[in-house]
């Protein structure tokens, strides 16, 4: 739990004062104070000479405590949330699209499985392009030296300089997608952390809103920890993977993360980081190069709606999409 100085900053009312009060009654993170009598507490502020503002900076840390834990939902009011929050958002290729059911939905964790130069990176650069044009702004976590300038503008239709307006609206689309070098999980821990910092405070300006984020690759940060029989590396994974899901769910954005693949049974390529991993994303793709051509193939592995569709007619896996 978060020292109560972190607090101070962003929650005026959580001041040196009040500080030295919870202090004085051994208090000093949001732990401490869960776990303090809080009407005691409260009678406590009523003999102090500044009851007033110290009982305001206690309604003030259970407020921040209520809006980090939101209450539970219904059935209907997830619903509700999913059609009125969760919106589509297109990946710029429309068969992609369409093997999505329109593309990446907004609260949901979408995985792009497959070997190197398969095209993963490419589907990542141009759904970042693509949000980045409807005037939306994208978090890239680049952990292989991968993000391209260059492809992005040959998405905006921009090749040159010459062209000024071109050029202005490559600068708008640049200037929307924030890229930040990871190399490994403990950064990727810090830029998550900051970024869900921001996103409660409303730093991100509103005409820059965060609707993608997306971690390429995730799965060349997470394999280094995998190492050795002990159970804290798969622990990380475990969180970095909730942590994904939960700014998606409680912010609506979109994630899209990579992921390659390890040899399987009778030589049969599968998604790396195993089983423990396996549940983490909403939908996954796997994606694979045909020998001596630039076609990519696309199979469905995993998506909501799949479940009652293929155990009533009984379908293959995926259903294949191409796209070049």
């Amino acid at each position: 739990m978060a020292p109560l100085k972190s607090l101070e900053k962003e929650y005026p009312l959580i001041d040196s004062i009040f500080q030295s009060f919870c202090a004085s009654h051994a208090i000093f993170s949001v732990e401490d104070f869960l776990l303090h009598d809080i009407d005691a507490l409260i009678a406590l502020a009523d003999n102090h000479c500044a009851s007033q503002t110290l009982k305001q900076g206690i309604n003030q840390l259970l407020s921040i405590i209520d809006a980090r834990h939101p209450p539970l939902l219904n059935g209907l009011q997830l619903l509700e949330d999913a059609q009125q929050n969760k919106h589509v958002l297109s990946t710029g290729c429309e068969r992609i699209d369409a093997l999505l059911g329109g593309g990446l939905r907004e609260g949901q964790l979408t995985e792009l499985v497959g070997s190197s130069s398969s095209g993963k990176t490419q589907a990542c650069l141009l759904t970042a392009s693509t949000v980045a044009k409807h005037k939306s702004s994208v978090i890239y976590l680049d952990t292989g030296n991968s993000f391209s300038p260059h492809r992005i503008a040959r998405f905006v239709g921009q090749s040159s300089a010459s062209d000024n307006q071109a050029a202005h609206k490559l600068k708008e689309v640049l200037d929307r997608i924030i890229c930040y070098s990871v190399f490994d999980i403990y950064q990727m821990f810090d830029v998550l952390h900051q970024l869900k910092t921001n996103l409660r405070s409303e730093i991100v300006k509103s005409n820059q809103h965060v609707r993608l984020l997306i971690v390429d690759s995730i799965s060349s940060l997470v394999t280094p920890i995998l190492g050795g029989s002990g159970p804290q590396g798969h622990a990380l994974m475990i969180s970095a993977g909730f942590l994904l899901k939960k700014l998606g769910h409680e912010h609506n954005i979109a994630v899209l993360v990579t992921n390659h693949v390890v040899g399987g049974e009778d030589g049969v390529s599968k998604p790396a980081l195993g089983e423990s991993w396996k549940s983490v994303p909403h939908v996954r793709l796997l994606f694979s190069q045909d020998c001596g051509s630039n076609v990519c193939n696309i199979s469905m592995l995993k998506h909501p709606s799949m479940v009652l569709t293929l155990n009533r007619e009984r379908r293959p896996r995926g259903e294949p999409g191409r796209y070049s």
